[in-house]
């Protein structure tokens, strides 16, 4: 075991509160190797069985077990969809405007992070680039909400100023009044909250 960046295993599906799937960028197994593999050297994998289920995904993230389906961002293409698990072919559902990472599901609705891309050789040269300039749309940061039946977003939220990325969507049910605090600061001895 090497403390080194290989594959970019970056995602974790669990099914019935167990880990079951993961993804990775690649499946290279030398040092930075999953960045030649942007474009489709993605894989998900089955960690019962150890085998790679579904391939040729560009820079897939966020997958999520939702009823009785694996979904995942297919980020460098800007697609949000299901594996077909007795195919293993990636069904795209979505098309976002950003780079999709982070998902969360309330009903039949998924609620997707979406990240203007880092303008660096890691971003570059992806097929979301293209798809972008084809439906003449810049990238964006914020929500999107996707229809899982029709593939329709019905609602969004754009981030303006200095947010550019979000990692992960967390969906909190019967929570009103969300909110973050940070710990290194004061801000902590200043919050007040009546019921």
């Amino acid at each position: 075991m090497q403390p080194e960046d290989r594959c970019h295993l970056n995602g974790l599906a669990l099914k019935d509160g167990s880990p079951a799937y993961v993804t990775a960028i690649s499946s290279t197994n030398v040092t930075e190797g999953w960045r030649d593999h942007r474009q489709s050297g993605g894989v998900v994998i089955d960690i019962e069985s150890n085998e790679i289920i579904s391939q040729g995904f560009s820079m897939q993230h966020s997958p999520r077990w939702h009823n009785g389906k694996l979904w995942l961002a297919n980020s460098g293409t800007g697609e949000f969809g299901r594996v077909n698990l007795a195919s293993g072919k990636f069904e795209p559902v979505a098309f976002c405007p950003g780079y999709v990472r982070g998902a969360a599901f309330h009903g039949n609705y998924a609620i997707l992070g979406l990240s203007r891309p880092r303008d660096n050789k890691t971003f570059n040269g992806l097929v979301l680039d293209d798809r972008l300039e084809k439906e003449q749309i810049n990238a964006r940061s914020g929500l999107v909400v996707v229809d899982l039946t029709t593939g329709g977003i019905p609602h969004g939220l754009n981030a303006e100023g200095f947010i550019s990325e979000l990692y992960d969507v967390v969906v909190l049910p019967g929570v009103k009044r969300p909110s973050m605090i940070a710990f290194k600061n004061d801000q902590i001895r200043r919050i007040l909250s009546i019921e």
